[in-house]
């Protein structure tokens, strides 16, 4: 039977009539990263928080190398939360020192300067950072006591495409040294370049789980062509007998061939100047499990 680093073994969570979380189980490899996706309100956090031993579970455990996660065990975890308020006045390297001192087994400050690059701002307010310098220094402050496993909590929400990627390589780096990892996201591109393994919420339950890759072969076949809306010349998108769905002025048409599909839509002299052809997304995948409404 495998030791996972760390396991949720049939976690449940009742907040008075509402069952947040419903019996999730799964394992994380050591060295891997785990990702836990899903839309607002399917009990990610609320999962993560009693992995972390932030919050206690209504029934089920947490099991650090085989055992129970008990304090010793977060001594060898480091948690990037959401959202983290510093303390004022300080500067990048006094936060580092400051966190530095509340660990008795700690990381180097230098290693940790460097492995995020941190050096040109390092004597800077911390109130004065980027959004992107900030995630940073909130990930080194996450590795200051050396994890064995460290949680990221949507570590790119709200950076731009440029500070996304560079967080991703820090990401890449940690994975690097061995280190476990468990992430949770909205955006599917990051899963699919970071993660080993993903497993989908809703509603409280994981309903898939695998390689992103395999997910995708397992729920997908063929391809998408994608066509402005204006592009069908007034035509319904029904008429062409392929399945489809809008995103936006844009129609998706889901085919299992696509030189057959484009040969229909050649027949109904559809114009194709501004076609594209693709692959089914880990986003496509999200949407075909949880659906495509809005949720608060």
């Amino acid at each position: 039977m495998q030791t996972y680093h760390i396991e949720a073994r049939n976690l449940q969570k009742q907040y008075k009539e509402v069952s947040a979380v419903q019996g999730v189980s799964f394992g994380v490899k050591r060295g891997e990263c785990f990702g836990l996706l899903g839309p607002n309100g399917a009990g990610k956090t609320t999962t993560i928080e009693m992995m972390e031993g932030v919050t206690a579970p209504s029934a089920g455990s947490v099991l650090f190398c085989g055992g129970p996660l008990g304090k010793a065990a977060q001594h060898k975890i480091g948690i990037q939360f959401q959202n983290t308020s510093l303390q004022d006045f300080l500067t990048v390297y006094e936060c580092l020192e400051l966190f530095s001192k509340l660990y008795k087994s700690r990381r180097s400050i230098d290693e940790l300067i460097s492995l995020c690059a941190l050096e040109e701002f390092l004597h800077r307010d911390n109130r004065k950072l980027s959004g992107g310098q900030k995630q940073r220094l909130l990930l080194a402050l996450a590795l200051v006591n050396d994890p064995e496993l460290v949680f990221l909590d949507e570590p790119t929400t709200g950076l731009d495409p440029q500070a996304r990627r560079n967080l991703w390589a820090l990401v890449e780096k940690i994975k690097a040294e061995g280190k476990s990892i468990i992430l949770t996201t909205h955006y599917m591109e990051e899963a699919y370049v970071l993660c080993d393994e993903i497993a989908i919420m809703d509603k409280g339950k994981i309903i898939a789980q695998g390689a992103p890759k395999t997910l995708l072969k397992q729920y997908f076949e063929g391809q998408y062509i994608e066509i402005p809306e204006e592009d069908l010349l007034g035509k319904a998108p029904e008429l062409f007998g392929l399945n489809y769905h809008r995103k936006g002025a844009t129609i998706e048409f889901h085919v299992p061939d696509v030189k057959l599909a484009l040969s229909q839509l050649v027949k109904q002299d559809i114009v194709l100047n501004h076609m594209s052809v693709r692959s089914a997304s880990l986003e496509d995948l999200f949407l075909h499990l949880t659906g495509r409404e809005l949720r608060e």
